[in-house]
């Protein structure tokens, strides 16, 4: 199985495990990006189009998009819209342009409401087609737009008045005459091919003739982000931050998952492997209080880094391994002697499984086996935070039944150490597994056999605290 369908399943159990838990954050976040809608005003985006006829290169139409949103433009329009308390440095932060296809600025504007906002895109079009006017000559400057015409004018004077004096000159009789009309004539034809190149010159003509392309739409909806983006935003940052701390909780986590390591914490021999069947309960931690029904309530008590159970056999099978392990405790014993059955506290399937095991020691129907060669057991739960095993009595030896994946080593460093305080030897290790369990087609005893082992593990368990 590769790193990535690993990933993949850890994240499907935590969601189905700790669906409680993030279904509240997830709320959580949702109230966050509410509260932070709240504190921003809604803002409203439109855009105005003005068109810039010719040719244009691609430079020529980034210049004039940064003229749009120029002091020189933003400014005039701040003025024109008199809107109180906003100034041209405010409405400068409101107003962007872009150069689209086809020679098109398209100037946005954003305001809080959906009436300023139009306005505003309307406006500051209107004065970057009044600026461009202004630098090409426009007849917006009345002296500016005379100078050419009374120019064209006195040259129109000037030429009759040459016609005049040509015509004064007399037909050409003598060689003077001549000259002198000569000199008129192409006097008149340059005056003329100068008031040609002054009209082909006229800045009217080569001004850049922007066109705004109708006024900017009215914006029906919020520009983002909204109050639902943000809400949303919250509500998936908060499952996200959440996942991600179960996976940073679970890839720091010291708790020891393999037999070597537990064998090792604990300084004995494993005896094997039992299974469990799963029940709602298996995984769920125990205590009682306040504190306690609030994990319940979100679902925090039950281990989600636990893999799924796998199917085990029936009954018959799963008592076959108590067998085995009852039968490797005989061997590691050099005589049959009472034995304390310590399971760490809040350890529902090792408590189980020390049950089970304890009624399969009292039944061993072993043909080699007598009554008095059987260990007698006694479960004890010891709690892992101030570990306490009680005194040798009749007991001289400890066997330690735990879970997998349920305990760090300084844990079960804590529980040996208790255990040797008491003077009892641990003589070997069982590790706890649930499984889901299949129909029992046979068994070799009443479940009542189980239940009542369970029920003495416990008052043993009591009393000895």
């Amino acid at each position: 199985m590769s790193d990535d369908t690993i990933r993949l399943v850890t994240i499907g159990r935590i969601i189905r495990r700790r669906r409680r838990l993030l279904t509240l954050l997830a709320v959580v976040g949702a109230l966050v990006g509410y509260g932070v809608s709240m504190l921003f005003p809604p803002r409203y985006t439109t855009s105005a189009s003005v068109l810039l006829p010719g040719a244009w290169e691609e430079r020529e139409l980034l210049t004039q998009a940064e003229i749009a949103t120029s002091s020189a433009v933003v400014d005039r329009a701040a003025a024109t819209l008199g809107w109180t308390g906003v100034g041209g440095g405010e409405l400068r932060d409101r107003v962007s342009a872009k150069a689209a296809d086809g020679n098109i600025i398209e100037i946005s504007g954003t305001a809080d409401t959906p009436q300023r906002a139009q306005q505003l895109s309307d406006q500051v079009a209107r004065e970057l087609v009044a600026f461009a006017a202004r630098i090409a000559g426009d007849s917006t400057d009345p002296e500016a737009a005379a100078r050419p015409e009374a120019l064209r004018q006195l040259v129109a004077q000037t030429s009759r008045r040459i016609t005049e004096l040509a015509d004064a000159a007399g037909p050409g009789q003598s060689v003077e005459s001549v000259q002198t009309r000569a000199e008129l004539t192409k006097l008149r034809t340059a005056l003329q091919e100068a008031v040609s190149k002054l009209d082909q010159a006229d800045p009217a003509a080569n001004k850049a003739n922007m066109v705004v392309m109708g006024p900017a739409a009215r914006p029906d909806g919020e520009a983002p982000p909204t109050r639902m983006q943000l809400i949303v935003a919250g509500a998936l940052l908060f499952f996200l931050l959440a996942v991600i701390g179960h996976l940073t909780a679970a890839r720091m986590s010291r708790r020891l998952r393999t037999e070597p390591e537990i064998a090792a914490a604990l300084g004995s021999a494993l005896l094997g492997t039992v299974d469990v069947p799963g029940e709602r309960r298996a995984h769920r931690t125990e205590g009682g209080g306040p504190r306690a029904r609030i994990r319940r309530l979100l679902g925090v008590d039950v281990r989600w880094d636990i893999p799924a159970p796998q199917t085990s056999g029936d009954e018959a099978s799963r008592q076959i391994r108590y067998r085995r392990v009852c039968a490797r405790l005989r061997e590691r014993l050099p005589a049959p002697r009472r034995l304390l059955v310590v399971v760490p506290g809040g350890d529902e399937t090792a408590r189980r499984a020390a049950g089970q095991l304890v009624a399969e020691a009292g039944s061993d129907p072993s043909p080699s086996s007598s009554s008095g060669g059987r260990p007698m057991l006694r479960v004890v739960g010891v709690s892992v935070s101030r570990p306490m095993v009680p005194d040798r009595d009749d007991e001289s030896g400890a066997l330690v039944v735990l879970s997998a994946g349920s305990w760090t080593a300084g844990e079960l460093a804590g529980i040996a150490e208790a255990c040797a305080d008491a003077k009892h030897e641990i003589v070997g290790i069982v590790l706890a597994g649930v499984v889901r369990a299949r129909p029992a087609r046979s068994a070799d005893r009443p479940r009542d056999a189980v239940t009542a082992a369970l029920a003495v593990g416990d008052d043993a368990a009591g009393g000895s605290g």
